[in-house]
């Protein structure tokens, strides 16, 4: 059924396409690649040029320092060639701008997932699945244990912790990703509940993107903020940076606050379990939608997914590649 080369292939550089002579996200600098999303890794500095959905363009600015000369947009569903192979960008529902992307050649389709979830969170356009022979996918949470609540349920919670501590005259502060899980949160707020103080590094990927920072207030070095709720990524947990804030709350928003003794391992006092990753259920049902009959899986519980899905007939493997890095979300 596929050609004797396969379309897409992991080298050194990355995840390639000799036909197009093209790679996809890349883990080291190469002269084209095609990018699925921002996070670190999957959008490395010192390629040549970039290809990536529009809404992606200026945080590839803002984190790789590309210029305008070596980026180009795309829409999603949005076809082009190159060197006859036809590629298409398709929403991946990860964070704003995310997107898997299909390469077609010889009446054969290709589709490598980037990371997604399946869930719809008001803010990236939602997950679309792509009908193809070959779906390479990400597995983070790929093991039954993982099932993801409502997050209206998540922010439910969260509100009502909020609510104590500002009672208990505390300040909330959340670690939550500044790319994804902050507009995220930031979306969902019940503003009316008090001030909500936004760290420099999510105010910026927030500028960027568009998103309305209307009545948020950007923390600074004089900002005090008794009861408010903080918005912070999680590099600022446990430094200096919060003492302006004390005494406060810390709390973590992220999948792997569904394993028990993770919020102790993370240095935090509540876990949300909120995530830009599929769970079980999402991979799953993900797989089934593209009717692919080979699936690769890249990073996450590869082995145990792999089997699971062997045993329910799919010829699925194991791809060794670098993803998985960004800011500790792909890993425990």
């Amino acid at each position: 059924m596929f050609a004797r080369e396969p379309l897409l292939r992991v080298t050194p550089q990355g995840l390639y396409c000799p036909r197009a002579d093209v790679h996809i996200d890349p883990w080291q600098p190469v002269k084209r690649a095609l990018i699925t999303h921002a996070h670190s890794d999957h959008a490395r500095p010192d390629c040549g040029s970039y290809l990536a959905q529009r809404e992606t363009l200026p945080i590839l600015r803002l984190r790789l320092g590309a210029q305008p000369s070596q980026l180009q947009g795309v829409d999603y569903g949005e076809e082009l060639f190159i060197n006859g192979v036809r590629f298409s960008f398709h929403p991946a529902g990860h964070v704003p701008g995310s997107a898997q992307i299909l390469a077609e050649a010889d009446g054969e389709r290709w589709v490598f997932s980037g990371d997604y979830k399946t869930e719809s969170d008001g803010v990236s356009r939602p997950f679309e699945p792509v009908r193809c022979d070959v779906f390479i996918s990400e597995c983070t949470f790929g093991l039954p244990v993982f099932s993801w609540r409502p997050q209206a349920e998540v922010f439910a919670e969260l509100h009502e912790w909020w609510r104590r501590n500002q009672a208990a005259g505390v300040s909330s502060v959340v670690c939550a990703y500044a790319l994804g899980k902050a507009q995220r949160l930031l979306a969902h707020l019940d503003r009316s509940v008090g001030r909500v103080i936004v760290h420099s590094s999510v105010w910026e990927v927030c500028e960027a993107l568009g998103h309305d920072l209307s009545g948020f207030e950007r923390a600074n070095s004089d900002i005090r903020a008794q009861g408010a709720l903080v918005v912070a990524p999680p590099a600022a947990a446990g430094g200096a940076w919060l003492n302006r804030f004390s005494p406060y709350s810390l709390a973590s928003l992220s999948g792997w606050m569904a394993i028990r003794g993770m919020r102790r391992r993370r240095g935090v006092e509540r876990g949300f379990v909120l995530s830009d990753h599929a769970d079980f259920r999402g991979l799953t049902d993900a797989v089934a939608a593209t009717g692919a009959s080979r699936v690769l899986l890249t990073h996450g519980y590869t082995a145990p997914f792999s089997r699971w899905l062997c045993e329910k007939g799919i010829d699925a493997r194991e791809l060794d590649t670098a993803f998985g890095s960004e800011d500790g979300e792909e890993s425990p």
